[in-house]
């Protein structure tokens, strides 16, 4: 008190109350924002761009990070150019499937043939069935062009070929398989066989034609469509011998023969013999036979093929 100076009682090693403790009151060196701890010894690169000798400068060489908006203003156009090539490579392919196609397969025409509709096809199946007491078998023509199968009755079609030769496939396998000989093999032998027996009967026609020199607008999708008509036929009578037995399979089997024979006599020869006449071949003529003979064994031909293809199918 009288003016002498108090001794530091902490250098004294005395603590007072109150008072920090050493080891409390160390201080500890406190980073600046924008300096390095003074305990580092090397700087923290992970975080920040590095602007070093190896770095990468960041666009426009302003020293700040692309932002997501920038990445995706970058990218746009080169997804918009991958678009745009990838969309011309598919037309090119289309353009050049359709083409090879169209050069095999007659896809524009193969809709003509399936312009069907519900009367249309109805109507179709009676005539099939009972041809007796129709007429008029010509074909309809609007600018030398023949009209949908939906309007005329007349016109060849695939859509009952097509549905009555997988109808005809089913039945085969609810025969077989009432029969106990039901078997996925059998199946396709009979799918197989059916359908050989179809294209040999195509081959034949054409060759044919060719040989005897006929000039007709009768083509080979109008040849399948006439020749698969026959599967109407089968499939009734191979229906009437699971459900009467074999005599009831033979009565409409013989029916059904018949049918479709007068159907491709009165059909075959206006596209045959209706050719020769406007070419002004004499009716008693040589080359006028044998178009007769060969539209006779075309219809012929039909009959023996659906009995051949059904008889073993009822027992």
């Amino acid at each position: 008190d009288g003016g002498h100076e108090i001794p530091d009682l902490e250098f004294l090693g005395v603590h007072s109350p109150g008072m920090p403790s050493p080891a409390s009151k160390r201080r500890v060196p406190v980073s600046q924002p924008g300096m390095a701890d003074p305990h580092q010894f090397f700087d923290d690169t992970s975080s920040a761009p590095s602007r070093g000798y190896g770095g990468q400068p960041s666009p426009g060489g302003l020293g700040y990070a692309p932002s997501s908006s920038d990445a995706a203003f970058l990218a746009a156009p080169m997804s918009n150019m991958a678009m745009v090539y990838g969309s011309s490579l598919a037309a090119q392919g289309k353009e050049l499937v359709d083409k090879n196609i169209d050069r095999f397969i007659p896809v524009s025409k193969l809709k003509y043939y399936f312009a069907v509709d519900t009367v249309y096809v109805g109507k179709k199946l009676g005539l099939l069935v009972f041809p007796y007491l129709h007429q008029d078998w010509e074909v309809q023509y609007q600018q030398d062009t023949p009209v949908a199968p939906r309007f005329d009755i007349n016109a060849p079609d695939l859509y009952i070929p097509a549905m009555a030769f997988i109808t005809y496939i089913l039945v085969a396998g609810l025969a077989l398989g009432t029969q106990d000989r039901f078997s996925p093999d059998l199946l396709g032998l009979q799918a197989s066989s059916a359908l050989a027996w179809l294209t040999l009967e195509v081959v034949a026609i054409l060759l044919s034609l060719y040989l005897v020199t006929v000039n007709t607008d009768l083509t080979t999708i109008d040849l399948v469509a006439f020749l698969g008509y026959k599967y109407v036929g089968m499939i009734g009578g191979v229906l009437t011998g699971l459900l009467f037995g074999k005599i009831g399979y033979y009565l409409v089997l013989a029916w059904c023969c018949v049918s479709i024979f007068v159907f491709m006599i009165r059909t075959l020869r206006l596209k045959i013999l209706a050719q020769a006449a406007a070419e002004g071949v004499p009716v008693r003529g040589a080359r006028n036979q044998l178009r007769m003979y060969l539209t006779m064994a075309v219809a012929a031909a039909q009959p023996v093929l659906m009995y051949w293809l059904t008889f073993h199918l009822v027992r």
